[in-house]
């Protein structure tokens, strides 16, 4: 009998007294996907305002892209603090004050008339979505019983990529018939459609620990120095500065690593991360973020340098991604309540492989359907791969830890797309940026998690990962 057979069964049998009952679950459902859009698409939206935001504050182009990155920096930088914060104070009641901080900060955009008073707002509704991004996948695990997990973060990622694919349009919409300030509120309806079903959410009772505030900034620290660093040096700052600035972050992050192995319940969860099973899932999920946001990045300037695409005809081109995405993510998601996450992610990783030599081997005059169909391989390949390898990091964690785990799949995602973001611009100004040499490169990374997912498959990672009993749903440690 496999090993995996007597895990189903214990499983199974818990599904029928774990996670909410039907009515409930379906307007919990509901919240949890209203509050991800809520997220993506203000993370997202902004970016087609930033040329009408610049003329309007009178300042430069370059200034104004401080208006994403101060958003996604605070975003990593909060979400592992919060995760901690919330397994302190409750999971439902740091989701919704999320929201809320996340909503007042919204209406203060329409108060804005200085650039500084901008950045202050979006940093604070930065702050409000990593309060509920942080604990969503907690509330997801919650939420489903646990043969059912797979599909339920399976739905959380289709709710992102079609979220990401439709913030470029709402913002484009709103900014046709309506002032900048409204592409920030275009969010707050989600905002209130998730605080209005948010009364279904699972409540699981808060722990009783005291918050570690001093490790809460040092994991702030760390992050934000460090990425900060390596921002300012790919836009040209002085790079001693930069370098200083990196090597300050990565020696806090040293001390802190350090003083985190003797937690109890450590914000930074090197009590997860020692577990293999989740080392190799957070390496994988890191290096195909950072693959498909060096792609996702790199083709628009490749379609309208090298071949003449023009701006519409870019966004088609890669509209197939997405589009695969949302019919993939919720098959595989259900798939890996039955099938090894691990065979899954080295299936999704070789697909992806494959397409992304074929978009660097592209023809030399490429019509559309020659970009399309391969992007829409390259989706179904990451389709693949991600929902199951979020799965197994949730499910592997014992539930006293499974804000955490949920805070550290967050991180993984953002760090990845921000470290993919900042390859492809240091690979623009190499000069290299607008060719094949990127997707390359990120078949170079979807090959080293195609790896360590399939390394996932030998007995002594999974059995090394079982951990609790109570921490293993069905078929997730495999």
């Amino acid at each position: 009998m496999p090993p995996a057979d007597p895990i189903r069964r214990a499983a199974a049998g818990a599904s029928a007294v774990d996670g909410l009952p039907a009515p409930r679950r379906y307007a919990a459902v509901a919240a949890l996907c209203f509050g991800t859009a809520l997220v993506i698409i203000d993370g997202g939206v902004a970016n087609v305002a930033l040329p009408t935001i610049a003329r309007d504050l009178g300042v430069d182009s370059s200034s104004v892209v401080a208006i994403v990155t101060v958003y996604q920096l605070m975003l990593v930088m909060l979400l592992l603090p919060f995760a901690g914060l919330g397994e302190r104070i409750g999971l439902k009641r740091m989701y919704q004050l999320g929201q809320m901080i996340f909503t007042v900060a919204t209406l203060l955009c329409f108060f804005a008339k200085s650039l500084p008073f901008l950045l202050v707002v979006r940093a604070a509704q930065a702050i409000g979505a990593a309060g509920a991004l942080s604990v969503a996948s907690a509330l997801i695990r919650q939420t489903y019983p646990s043969a059912q997990l797979g599909r339920g973060l399976g739905i959380n990622s289709v709710v992102v990529s079609s979220s990401a694919a439709a913030a470029p349009t709402i913002g484009g919409l709103v900014l046709a018939v309506a002032p900048w300030p409204w592409v920030f509120a275009s969010a707050i309806p989600f905002a209130l459609a998730s605080l209005l079903f948010g009364r279904a959410l699972p409540d699981p009772a808060p722990r009783e620990r005291r918050f570690d505030v001093l490790g809460a900034v040092m994991c702030a620290a760390m992050f934000g120095l460090v990425i900060g660093g390596a921002e300012s040096a790919v836009h040209g700052d002085s790079p001693v500065v930069s370098a200083a600035i990196v090597l300050l972050g990565g020696a806090i992050g040293v001390i802190y690593v350090r003083r985190e192995r003797g937690a109890v319940d450590p914000i930074l969860p090197v009590d997860l991360l020692a577990r293999p099973v989740i080392a190799l899932s957070t390496i994988g999920g890191f290096t195909a973020f950072v693959a498909s946001m060096t792609l996702l990045l790199s083709t628009p300037f490749r379609l309208t340098h090298e071949y003449g695409f023009t701006a519409a005809e870019v966004g088609a081109a890669i509209a197939p991604w997405p589009l695969t995405n949302m019919i993939v993510a919720p098959l595989t998601g259900w798939l890996s309540d039955r099938v090894p996450a691990g065979l899954l992610g080295g299936i999704g990783m070789a697909i992806s492989i494959v397409a992304l030599v074929l978009i660097a081997l592209m023809p030399a005059d490429p019509g559309y359907v020659d970009v399309a169909w391969r992007m829409a391989l390259c989706g179904s390949g990451f389709g693949t791969f991600l929902p199951p390898n979020a799965r197994l990091i949730i499910g592997s964690a014992p539930r006293g830890r499974v804000a955490a785990a949920g805070g550290l799949v967050s991180t993984v995602r953002l760090v990845g797309q921000t470290t993919g973001a900042t390859l492809v611009a240091a690979l623009l100004a190499m000069g290299v940026g607008a060719g094949a040499v990127p997707p390359l490169v990120s078949a170079g990374l979807a090959l080293v998690a195609g790896v360590c997912s399939l390394a996932r498959l030998r007995p002594s990672v999974r059995e090394a990962g079982s951990g609790e009993a109570e921490a293993v749903p069905a078929a997730t440690v495999r």
